[in-house]
C-alpha cells in the first residue's frame, strides 16, 4: 500500500444545472494546487439533492460519465461522486468511480433518505462494493448510508485480511444535523480499523435546505487529519498505508469481532 493523497471538493452547487456544475468543477480541478490520487465530489454533484428525476436523470455513459472520464485522464487521477442515473425504468443515486484509463465502476446508494421522500423516487442499491487504488481497498458510500453501521462494517477473514482500508461518504448532509455527521464519521473510522473520509457540500439548495460542509478525514484511531470547516474549498489529505497496517497488527480488535451475514 502506497500513501495516497485525496482532494475533497467542498462547494456549493448550482441547483438542477448540470452544465453549470460541470463547468464549475472543471475550473476548480484545473486550478487545484498539487497532485492528488483521488478527487472526491459531493453527492449529486451535477444537480444538487433533488427528487426531480424525470428532468435531471441521465443514462450511464452520457454527459457526466464522459466528463469524469475526461477529467480523470487529464489529471491522471481517479474521480468520484454521485449523480442521478436512469437504468431502464429505475432511477439511482449512483456513485461513479472513474479511473484515468476510462474504466467506470459504480455503487448505488443503499439507504434512501425517506424524510425527503428519496425512497419514493429512487431504487435502492442492493450490493456493497469496493474499489482499488495503489494497493488500497476502498469502500464507497453515499450520505444517509453513514447512519447504518452494519452496512459499512469492515469484516476480516481468518487470516486477518479486512474488506477495506478506506471508507468514504459523499453527501448532501444538512446543517441542522451536522453534529451527527461529525460523530458518525469518527465512529466509522474507529470501529472499522480504517481511514474514514466524508465530503459534504455547502450553500443552500433549491428547496431552501442549508449545508455547512465539515468535510473531513479521520484515521483508524479517530484522529481528525483534515477538516474543511464551513467554507468553500478543497481539502487535501494524505493517508499513510504503513501506519494503518502497523496499527492493525498492534491492536487486532478484528479478532474479537462478531461474525454475521448481511442480507
Amino acid at each position: 500500500m502506497e500513501n495516497i493523497t485525496l482532494a475533497l471538493f467542498q462547494t456549493a452547487l448550482h441547483w438542477e444545472d448540470s452544465a453549470a456544475n460541470l463547468a464549475m468543477f472543471e475550473e476548480k480541478i484545473w486550478r487545484m494546487e498539487g497532485k492528488a490520487d483521488l478527487l472526491v465530489l459531493p453527492e449529486m454533484f451535477t444537480t444538487g439533492f433533488t427528487m426531480n428525476t424525470g428532468s435531471q436523470a441521465e443514462p450511464m455513459n452520457l454527459h457526466s460519465t464522459r466528463w469524469m472520464q475526461q477529467m480523470a485522464g487529464q489529471m491522471n487521477a481517479v474521480i468520484t461522486g454521485s449523480v442521478i442515473i436512469k437504468a431502464g425504468k429505475d432511477f439511482y443515486n449512483r456513485l461513479l468511480w472513474v479511473e484515468p484509463s476510462g474504466k467506470v465502476s459504480y455503487y448505488d446508494k443503499r439507504h434512501l433518505f425517506r424524510m425527503a421522500d428519496e425512497d419514493d423516487f429512487y431504487s435502492m442499491g442492493t450490493k456493497n462494493e469496493f474499489f482499488t487504488l495503489k494497493g488500497w481497498k476502498i469502500r464507497p458510500q453515499v450520505c444517509y448510508d453513514l447512519r447504518f453501521p452494519v452496512w459499512s462494517r469492515n469484516q476480516a477473514s481468518e487470516e486477518g485480511v479486512m474488506d477495506y482500508d478506506l471508507i468514504f461518504y459523499v453527501a448532501s448532509w444538512p446543517a441542522p444535523r451536522v453534529q451527527a455527521w461529525d460523530i458518525l464519521l469518527q465512529a466509522r473510522a474507529v470501529e472499522n480499523l480504517a481511514y474514514c473520509v466524508g465530503v459534504n457540500r455547502v450553500g443552500q439548495d433549491g428547496n431552501g435546505v442549508s449545508y455547512c460542509g465539515h468535510s473531513a478525514a479521520y484515521d483508524f484511531k479517530g484522529n481528525c487529519l483534515a477538516n474543511g470547516g464551513e467554507k468553500e474549498g478543497i481539502v487535501r489529505v494524505t493517508l499513510e498505508g504503513d501506519a494503518l497496517i502497523e496499527y492493525r497488527k498492534k491492536f487486532p480488535a478484528w479478532k474479537d469481532a462478531d461474525a454475521f451475514n448481511l442480507k
